[in-house]
């Protein structure tokens, strides 16, 4: 499986995709709108089938009654209740039938259709008791015994009972009809209505599914569109078609990438340009600082000899030109970095060595304690360490305070070289800035001796390598940290580039020109 569609299968599975919130949403609906119809529908025939099986039960039962038991003699024998039970039950639409009368008080006869089936004990207390209950004879009610119902269930099985007594003296009888055929036919319909919901949130998810599919391929193709914008190819457009709201939305996608194109060539053009301003300009100064640096040199010889009016001039402008020189190659180094045109020149050292001469050549052996051990052999650029480790030990002592201590170490497959000096630190506002060209702490002060080039092209050269420099203040609050990491291969960035693709390493052999 691609990535491309392994990124896809996820996002789909993801719970905050839409496509997935989309099928949720359409499957509860429909589930909703299911469950409530089959509901609706199984409760209104459940009512009728019902309905019509116990009206019609009960209808039988009235008439058979009115027909065969209010026949009876006043005092039944138990012969005369059994014969009408059969007789009553025989011609009835499938249920049993129990007569009850009294042959003298308190002593009942019982006459019933089927022994094993239905008997006093099957009829609940409650219709009993309601069925001889004498009611009073009024204008809303005309009739002294009335026909009472019940549905119950007897070992698991549903039945209805029914029951009246005849008026004007006679037994009261009971019927049992059986409702387990109406359950069968009632759970079949349950079933039925189940099927039919599962089927309508199956149709429903596929719905979803086709409907999410529709909506969001656009959605899709525009995200994938400003991802590629995100990356930057400015040059990507979407294919609009229609005239709905998502092509609104693809033609002002078309439209923003457009100016942002236009914007962006526009910018990058005057930021080349720039970049040649100042690449041309540090060129153009370099001839005459060097015919300036020459006759700096002579005037500081001379210095001791000259008026004393005169000497401070002489030597504020030797000092000037050795800074304006010094900007001058800083400004050359930078326009490098920015046109992606600084290459390494890759050589195995000591790095103990390395250190020792970049402090021994700036005479600051007697400012620098130095924690090293000989023996650390790494391959990076020596000449761009170099540029490191002057412009991080210079910056210690010149706004730090002595001593500046120096620690290298190795951590795994990286080098890390601490430069930490006992001044006051560094203020919390200044330590996001201080790697950021011509950034000086105090505005007060515009001028002084740096260039604000030091720290940005100390951090240009740690990337280079691979690495990279962060600044801190002591934890004990006694001055400023800062610690240089780097490969200890520098040789590895350029066989990992090297594996992704065509690119720009960066690197070249120790033989190469160094820039």
């Amino acid at each position: 499986m691609s990535d491309v569609a392994r990124r896809s299968l996820l996002a789909g599975l993801r719970w905050t995709s839409l496509r997935l919130r989309l099928v949720v949403v359409f499957g509860l609906v429909a589930l909703t709108a299911a469950v409530s119809a089959s509901g609706i529908a199984y409760w209104l025939n459940r009512e009728a089938v019902l309905t019509r099986t116990q009206d019609s039960a009960l209808g039988d039962f009235r008439q058979e009654m009115q027909n065969r038991a209010a026949s009876l003699p006043l005092r039944p024998t138990k012969d005369d209740l059994q014969n009408a039970a059969v007789q009553m039950a025989s011609s009835s639409p499938g249920y049993s039938v129990l007569l009850v009368d009294e042959r003298d008080t308190g002593k009942p006869i019982v006459g019933n259709s089927d022994l094993d089936t239905f008997t006093l004990d099957n009829v609940p207390l409650s219709l009993q008791k309601a069925v001889n209950e004498k009611q009073r004879v009024e204008a809303g009610n005309k009739y002294e015994y009335h026909l009472f119902w019940q549905r119950t269930s007897i070992r698991g099985t549903p039945y209805l009972v029914g029951g009246t007594k005849i008026i004007g003296g006679g037994p009261a009888g009971y019927m049992l009809k059986s409702l387990d055929q109406e359950r069968q036919d009632l759970n079949s319909l349950a079933w039925s209505l189940g099927i039919a919901t599962g089927l309508a949130l199956i149709g429903s998810a596929l719905l979803a599914q086709a409907a999410a599919t529709t909506v969001l391929r656009p959605v899709q193709r525009l995200g994938d569109a400003a991802r590629k914008l995100g990356e930057g190819k400015l040059d990507t457009r979407l294919a609009v078609s229609g005239t709905d709201e998502l092509a609104d939305l693809s033609r002002t996608f078309n439209r923003t990438a457009s100016s942002l194109e236009k914007r962006v060539a526009d910018m990058s053009a005057r930021d080349e340009a720039s970049r040649r301003f100042v690449a041309d300009m540090s060129h153009e100064l370099r001839t005459p600082l060097t015919a300036l640096t020459a006759v700096t040199e002579v005037l500081e010889d001379e210095a001791d000899t000259l008026d004393p009016m005169i000497a401070p001039a002489v030597r504020l402008v030797v000092s000037e030109t050795r800074r304006l020189n010094d900007l001058v190659e800083n400004l050359m180094e930078v326009t490098r970095f920015d046109a992606g045109t600084a290459r390494l020149v890759l050589d195995t050292v000591d790095v103990a060595d390395q250190v020792t001469a970049c402090i021994d050549v700036r005479a600051w052996l007697d400012a620098v304690d130095l924690d090293a051990e000989r023996g650390m052999m790494v391959r990076l650029d020596p000449r761009r360490l170099d540029v490191i480790l002057a412009n991080l030990i210079g910056n210690a002592l010149k706004h730090g305070g002595s001593p500046v201590r120096v620690a290298v170490r190795t951590e795994g497959d990286e080098l890390v070289i601490g430069v930490r000096d006992h001044g006051p630190g560094i203020p919390e506002d200044v330590l996001p800035h201080v790697f950021d060209r011509f950034y000086k702490a105090s505005a007060s002060r515009p001028r002084s001796e740096g260039s604000g080039l030091g720290l940005s092209i100390a951090m240009e050269n740690a990337h280079i390598h691979g690495g990279d420099i962060t600044a801190s203040n002591s934890p004990d609050g006694d001055g400023a940290v800062f610690v240089l990491r780097l490969p200890r291969d520098a040789e590895q960035l350029t066989r990992s580039a090297g594996r992704d693709g065509d690119q720009d390493t960066g690197v070249q052999d120790e033989e190469g020109d160094a820039t």
